[in-house]
């Protein structure tokens, strides 16, 4: 493969909130719909914007997080994705410099230079106006590196309003204004918990995308974004031969370089079912990508819809809103009846968040109780704020069927539920949480282990944990070939 520039542009912000993902979307769908191909990415920890971004691309958006995901691996993702298109829209997450710490390792700002983007800032104009050119001349000054390509002024309320913007940054900032958009009176992308509502929930998902298209096409000037675009100067993808100094390590290589020999066996290639419906939603590309990457077939299948559940070797539960959910949830007695009969039997099943809520016996929203699929001796509850938010590190302390003791990673959580009542020992619990809250808040434990059933409230990243994939599919193809007639299982 000969070396090639990857042209983008990175979307990012003062702060959460000022606008950036509808922006994104926006020039996602704009560009794409004047012909060119577009790879979407999103920075953060992020499954919902991911799904907004993908529907406006017209192809899966790839997650590109610096703390779950080493650098290597980012680069390498960003270069395989984004080769088959013309451009690439990376929406960052909250504002330009924020970051867990004050170094700021985490930031959108060191994304755009690890990829060596420049920087698309987005900016909430709302009663200001010369202060903003002080502000965005701050941001060019605080890392040199960091390069600002442009600014859209968002939340405008008048032709006067932009001429003072746009004035006072081009001539005290020297950055060029690429658009103003004005404050809007519909809302056509409702927030709920982490952002924007997850696509699969409303059917004027595409109506929303064209909204954000159209402010896009009447509010920015396209042709000048593309030109700038097109004069950046992105790392080229690295050649498999030349300089071993600059090769990258493929993300392949790590996650299926112990399972090669084992993926295929005379019982041919595990299945492994995925809920996936409007109830669990939250799952990266990347992670099923690695499940097929390590020999297995992936089915998916709804506890919404389905019955009875399908013949499967293992089962990966995502997250989601279950509670949103519950009165359908609870209504499929045949197939949450399934799941905990399989449990028993040693099904494997690996669940984050939502799915570990579905795995337990009740979920209670006040005044009703409504029970799920009783696998784990839980109760769940639900309060208006979160009760985990943030990235987590993760110890394994005891044995469990998927990860080794002793190994540390990296994920997050974002829920609002949490644990109203708990049947077993602590001893169940797996995990300690160096950072973050768990499934037990006070004891810092998460990962709770049932046979082959381990379920935790941290979402993980494939490329980030490279082993869980292995782990999954070896468990499944162990399962497949003690349980080979399916008419023995019922």
């Amino acid at each position: 493969m000969a070396d090639r520039a990857l042209p983008g542009i990175v979307v990012s912000a003062l702060r959460g909130g000022a606008g950036k993902t509808i922006l994104s979307i926006g020039i996602t769908a704009a560009l794409r719909n004047l012909g060119y191909s577009i790879a979407p990415f999103k920075k953060g920890p992020d499954y919902i914007d991911v799904g907004w971004l993908a529907l406006a691309a017209g192809r899966p958006c790839y997650n590109l997080d610096t703390f779950l995901i080493q650098p290597e691996q980012i680069l390498h993702s960003y270069q395989t994705h984004s080769v088959p298109c013309d451009f690439s829209v990376v929406e960052g997450n909250r504002g330009l410099y924020d970051a867990i710490d004050t170094v700021g390792e985490t930031s959108t700002a060191e994304l755009a230079k690890l990829l060596g983007l420049e920087v698309l800032l987005c900016l909430d104009c709302t009663k200001t106006t010369r202060t903003m050119a002080a502000v965005v001349s701050g941001c060019d000054m605080f890392d040199p590196d960091v390069a600002i390509r442009g600014v859209i002024l968002n939340r405008v309320a008048g032709t006067r309003h932009e001429s003072i913007l746009r004035n006072s940054i081009e001539t005290h900032c020297g950055i060029p204004v690429v658009g103003a958009i004005p404050k809007l009176k519909e809302q056509r992308f409702p927030e709920r918990h982490m952002g924007l509502v997850p696509t699969p929930e409303h059917e004027w998902a595409v109506d929303s995308i064209r909204a954000a298209e159209d402010i896009v096409r009447k509010n920015i000037d396209l042709s000048f974004l593309v030109d700038e675009i097109k004069k950046t100067h992105a790392k080229p993808v690295v050649s498999s031969d030349g300089d071993e100094s600059r090769k990258i390590t493929p993300a392949v290589a790590l996650s299926t370089e112990t399972a090669a020999s084992t993926s295929v066996s005379e019982y041919g290639s595990p299945v492994i079912g995925v809920l996936r419906d409007s109830a669990f939603q939250f799952y990266y590309p990347e992670n099923i990508e690695a499940l097929e990457r390590a020999g297995a077939k992936v089915v998916y299948t709804s506890p919404l819809s389905d019955a009875p559940l399908p013949r499967v070797d293992a089962l990966y539960i995502g997250g989601g809103f279950p509670e949103t959910h519950a009165r359908e949830l609870s209504k499929n007695e045949p197939y949450r009846h399934r799941i905990k009969h399989l449990a028993k039997k040693g099904l494997p099943i690996y669940a984050e968040c939502g799915g570990l809520m579905y795995l337990g016996r009740d979920l209670v929203l006040d005044p009703d109780t409504y029970p799920m699929a009783g696998v784990l001796p839980l109760t769940f509850g639900f309060s208006k704020k979160p009760q985990g938010h943030g990235y987590t590190v993760v110890s394994v302390e005891r044995e469990n069927p998927f990860f080794k003791k002793g190994t540390l990673f990296r994920g997050h959580e974002f829920h609002y539920s949490s644990v109203l009542s708990f049947d077993g020992t602590d001893d169940m619990l797996v995990f300690s949480m160096k950072r973050g809250n768990g499934i037990l808040h006070k004891l810092k434990l998460d990962g709770l282990c049932y046979r082959n059933v381990l379920a935790t409230y941290s979402h993980i990243h494939a490329l980030g944990m490279t082993e869980w994939a292995d782990a999954l599919v070896n468990n499944a193809r162990r399962f497949k070939e003690n349980n080979p007639d399916p008419e023995t299982d019922a």
